[in-house]
């Protein structure tokens, strides 16, 4: 892994394994690591409120045997309290990373290009990269491989659905996104799925039909229909979304063996049913924890 983690994009395949190897040793090894990061401190800058970002990169960072500073919108407000150029050069002589959870994708760019010091992409509007490399760790402990496998993600073509798409292409896994015509995943990320794809043979697919989606997928995987920002589209999205709620009826288009997933908060009775989620196939739980171990891999690789 290279100097940031902005985007799955700027990773290798084989970096990839590589990060899993270390994170599957991580979770079953945790005291081999206690003091991989003694005394190094990580600033975690957060735009956006957050459970399992939150608690996975302090908790994380912690295990690893160092500290972490936490800076909400109120200490920094980026670009308006003070600049991301200013904040970085500060922070950069302070600290030994940078998480940051914010809106805009150019502020985590330009957060790395400034700090001298590793910065972490915690969820943009644009890109989740650490929640994509957790799911395609969690779907390889379940499934055994990735390659050849379908992921159907159902819903918002949002940053989770990107991310999905950077992971599949990178690993050789099939990606479906089923979503409502009009929100479908920015056709940029789709281009450089399909483009990244072609060395791996994986499949990157956009549909609006979900029961086609969802056909024969090793994994149906969705998200709100509302993300953070976009919270008075709520009401007219639900209208939107609801032929794409993920129930037991479009859960049985997929394998007998399929698992499903969710990134969380997940708002039971809308994107999905308590049904689903509850069920012995659904490894949501799993998923979240493994955001811990697989965050600890990379802050390893970045800070040690």
């Amino acid at each position: 892994m290279k100097n940031d983690f902005l985007s799955i994009r700027d990773v290798s395949t084989e970096e990839i394994l590589q990060t899993f190897e270390l994170a599957k040793d991580m979770k079953s090894q945790p005291q081999k690591y206690s003091t991989a990061l003694k005394g190094k401190t990580l600033a975690l800058i957060f735009e956006k409120p957050s459970l399992r970002t939150r608690v996975t990169f302090d908790v994380g960072i912690q295990q690893l045997g160092g500290f972490s500073v936490y800076l909400s919108p109120a200490e920094i407000n980026l670009g308006k309290r003070e600049s991301v150029y200013d904040v970085a050069k500060n922070l950069e002589r302070m600290v030994q990373g940078i998480m940051i959870r914010t809106f805009s994708h150019q502020i985590v760019l330009d957060m790395a290009h400034h700090a001298a010091v590793p910065v972490i992409n915690g969820l943009t509007d644009y890109s989740h990269p650490c929640q994509g490399l957790a799911d395609y760790f969690t779907i390889q402990e379940i499934k055994g491989r990735l390659k050849g496998l379908k992921l159907c993600f159902v819903g918002d073509g949002n940053n989770v659905a990107h991310s999905l798409m950077f992971g599949g292409a990178q690993l050789g896994a099939h990606v479906t996104v089923a979503c409502p015509k009009g929100y479908e995943p920015k056709s940029v990320a789709v281009q450089q799925a399909v483009e990244d794809a072609k060395a791996t043979g994986a499949r990157i697919e956009v549909t609006s039909d979900p029961t086609e989606g969802a056909k024969d997928a090793d994994v149906v995987y969705t998200d709100v229909w509302a993300s953070m920002g976009q919270e008075t589209e709520a009401e007219s999205r639900k209208q939107v979304f609801g032929p794409y709620q993920v129930n037991k009826k479009l859960m049985a288009h997929a394998r007998a063996d399929a698992i499903f997933m969710h990134c969380l908060p997940a708002h039971r009775g809308e994107e999905v049913t308590d049904e689903v989620i509850d069920d012995p196939s659904s490894v949501v739980f799993q998923q979240a924890e493994n955001r811990l171990h697989v965050q600890k891999a990379i802050m390893y690789q970045l800070m040690k």
